[in-house]
């Protein structure tokens, strides 16, 4: 099933200047059952959202659809953590039903210049970077109460029409995700609207904890890579050239050792008794797998050379999608929150060599 969706995902992302259309990356997702199953099983999903029965799987979907299309993989990984939070902080609004029945959920967290805030039971601010704005159906957003608390919002889109503003996304990579700004000055909420209490977005091992699911994502795109290179090369009729081997050896090390700090990743912070430290095995999966991307790609470009930035080609969508998808989250930040975690003392210390 997931080399089925990576197919069906890749064939609706031919390559070429313009970015494919996100709703029907989006339908693929819904038809194949991935969002569905996303939710508890009393909701018509497959399992415990907030500690799924199996976290490799939950690996490889989400490589899966990394690596048909990276602006669906990030959309999809969003979804994931959207319900994750709804089923770990309270169900208030039957949310997870609308999960079960296919609806599509996201996170939309950066703050703009004037960050959102609940003042008198109405938002004031903006959020930046809303991906999916144009598909999503219910968006989880933190904003800050009147003691600066973090608290979480969950709002149907529908109710943000004139809002959205995806035409003011202009990157050159993950385009497709349409991660423009909105305007939630003015937008009235009440007790219905409130996911969990202030203070829980932030709780570990579930914020930082969760960043291998992107990193998942973003390995299926270096998978896709590897598969596309080594095809290049043996229509060249250089499979046996010795550099070229070596090229392809780094490229498939580099694939090899994201999975193994995923899946341990996965199996640690998504176990039902993870402790708040757990978050930096995460995190360090996260960093590694962003440094063997950039060795990946690196390798990549030497083996295939100037011919693949033809924007006809096969990697050149994935590889500027890559690139900008690997900045996100504050990687320096990240690193400096692992490193102290990791060297906290105790067990967690000796387990990464530090004490």
């Amino acid at each position: 099933m997931m080399c089925d969706i990576e197919e069906r995902l890749a064939a609706l992302s031919p390559p070429g200047d313009e970015e494919p259309p996100i709703a029907p990356l989006i339908d693929a997702l819904r038809q194949a059952g991935l969002l569905q199953a996303c939710a508890p099983l009393g909701a018509g999903g497959r399992g415990p959202a907030h500690c799924p029965r199996d976290p490799e799987a939950l690996v490889e979907a989400l490589a899966a659809v990394g690596g048909g299309n990276l602006s669906a993989g990030r959309l999809f990984e969003g979804h994931v953590n959207a319900v994750k939070l709804i089923a770990l902080y309270g169900d208030r609004g039957g949310w997870l039903a609308q999960a079960g029945q296919g609806r599509l959920f996201g996170v939309w967290g950066a703050d703009g210049p004037d960050p959102v805030r609940i003042e008198g039971g109405v938002l004031r601010g903006q959020k930046l970077y809303a991906s999916g704005a144009g598909v999503l159906d219910r968006a989880v957003v933190p904003v800050r109460d009147g003691d600066g608390q973090v608290q979480l919002v969950v709002l149907d889109t529908a109710r943000l029409a004139g809002r959205l503003h995806p035409g003011e996304w202009h990157v050159s990579g993950m385009r497709a995700t349409a991660s423009g700004r909105c305007d939630l000055e003015g937008v009235a909420i009440g007790a219905d609207d409130l996911l969990g209490a202030p203070g829980d977005y932030h709780r570990e091992p579930h914020f930082q904890g969760g960043v291998w699911r992107y990193a998942a994502v973003q390995m299926g795109a270096m998978r896709a890579m590897t598969r596309a290179a080594a095809a290049q090369i043996a229509a060249r009729g250089q499979a046996d050239a010795p550099l070229q081997s070596a090229r392809l050896r780094r490229m498939v090390v580099a694939c090899e050792t994201a999975r193994l700090w995923l899946v341990n990743a996965a199996r640690v912070v998504e176990r039902s008794d993870a402790a708040p430290d757990d978050a930096a095995t995460a995190m360090l999966a996260r960093l590694t797998v962003a440094d063997e991307a950039v060795a990946l790609m690196n390798a990549m470009d030497e083996a295939l050379g100037a011919a693949s930035f033809a924007t006809a080609h096969l990697v050149e969508r994935r590889r500027r999608d890559l690139l900008f998808y690997l900045r996100q989250a504050n990687p320096d930040g990240l690193a400096q929150t692992a490193m102290r975690m990791a060297g906290a003392g105790g067990a967690r210390a000796r387990r990464w060599h530090l004490a």
